[in-house]
């Protein structure tokens, strides 16, 4: 990623990424070449770049302030915050891509599946002739399957906003990443074919990746502040102190708050999104530390280990955020050890978007309430185990607490 960035930059072809994502053209999987060069400058000029997240600020905060409000009606009793943090994180990417939000448990278990077949092992990818076991697996209809549902959304999203524009019914401002796909798409003079599988490709992109990795580590930074009480107390008085009695914090108040930055870092390096990153592939051969690669290797970076390093990181295994306070160490992949988003040129483009939403979420969720763990639970009892199979690290349980205001 920095010395041989540009001959690891490709991508293996592989079999479930091409049934689940349009042939693998999307940002992700898409091969490194002239196409792939493209749709990232698409994604990042259009939606990706500061302005753009920026233009959604109020949409987000609106969308936190009605989750507070839920989990308020429900204070005193049990609260599934792993829920509530899934539909938080859908509600506003789905707003910023698709233009309005998609509620319904039909989508939860769409995107739960999706990922599930993501991350499943196939060996016809490697050994082509064992693919006859995918089939009897049943992977290859898993995928197919997850394929034809996400498209046939897709496809109904797509559709609902071309008519939208038949009938001028959207205006400049509340344009979303489909209305700037089909401009794209429709005033395309680079000579870059842009067909309609593109722009579906580019949304399930935004939205898969954008949903599922947010709010995989909102959990999983709120488990760890449940297990650390200390740090929790420490974190609410930053909030307290810079809210100065406000409703809620607002995007403005985050560059400030360098102990939540910490914990998010520290929650980066401990529970990295994906674990083992996106596969590369080299495009050449290559000598790498006195080993001969030749052109072809799929290459597979595990950021999981290199953030538990115990030869770069004091106690790895520790939830200690004060790591992070004197410490110009970034998690924007220029910093490598740490690398849950990757680094050169296939890091992700999304970071800012979605870290964000991470901040703003955590910052106004400890700020608002006390959480504690259910009757019996101790904070070191809180079942910290993983989801297995799975490309996104996920904690396998949900995350249950006891919510009640916080009173400043």
């Amino acid at each position: 990623m920095k010395t041989h960035d540009l001959n690891f930059c490709n991508r293996p072809k592989l079999k479930i990424p091409d049934i689940l994502v349009y042939g693998s053209n999307d940002i992700t999987f898409s091969p490194y070449g002239d196409y792939w060069r493209q749709i990232k400058s698409i994604a990042v000029i259009h939606l990706l770049n500061n302005t753009r997240v920026q233009s959604f600020r109020q949409m987000r905060e609106k969308e936190v302030a009605s989750t507070l409000d839920l989990i308020e009606k429900n204070s005193g009793s049990l609260v599934d915050l792993s829920e509530l943090l899934f539909w938080l994180t859908n509600n506003i990417v789905c707003k910023a891509a698709l233009g309005r939000s998609y509620r319904g448990l039909k989508l939860e278990g769409l995107l739960e599946r999706f990922v599930q077949v993501l991350g499943a092992v196939s060996l016809g990818t490697y050994i082509p002739w064992l693919s006859w076991v995918d089939r009897l697996s049943g992977l290859d209809e898993k995928a197919h399957k997850v394929a034809k549902e996400f498209d046939d959304f897709l496809e109904g999203v797509v559709a609902e906003h071309v008519d939208k524009r038949r009938h001028g019914k959207n205006g400049e401002d509340d344009q979303d990443l489909v209305d700037i796909l089909l401009d794209v798409q429709r005033e395309n003079t680079s000579g870059f074919t842009f067909h309609r599988n593109t722009v579906k490709a580019l949304i399930l992109d935004v939205f898969a990746a954008g949903t599922d990795t947010t709010f995989a580590s909102l959990v999983w930074s709120i488990s760890e502040l449940l297990r650390h009480p200390k740090v929790m107390k420490k974190l609410q008085q930053e909030v307290t102190k810079i809210a100065q009695g406000r409703p809620m914090i607002q995007e403005k108040d985050l560059d400030n708050m360098q102990y939540l930055k910490a914990i998010i870092k520290e929650t980066l390096r401990l529970y990295p999104p994906i674990p083992l990153l996106i596969p590369h592939e080299s495009t050449q051969d290559v000598k790498i530390l006195g080993f001969d690669i030749p052109s072809g290797t799929q290459t597979v970076v595990n950021a999981w280990a290199i953030g538990r390093d115990p030869t770069v990181w004091e106690d790895p295994e520790e939830f200690r955020p004060e790591r992070f306070l004197n410490s110009s160490i970034d998690y924007k992949g220029l910093h490598f050890e740490l690398l849950p988003f990757g680094g050169g040129r296939r890091g992700c483009p999304g970071i800012s978007f979605a870290t964000i939403i991470f901040e703003l979420a955590l910052a106004n969720v400890i700020y608002k309430f006390d959480l504690g763990l259910p009757d019996g639970v101790k904070d070191k009892d809180l079942d910290m185990r993983e989801k297995s199979g799975v490309v996104t690290l996920h904690k396998k349980s949900p995350l249950l607490v006891v919510a009640t205001p916080h009173f400043h």
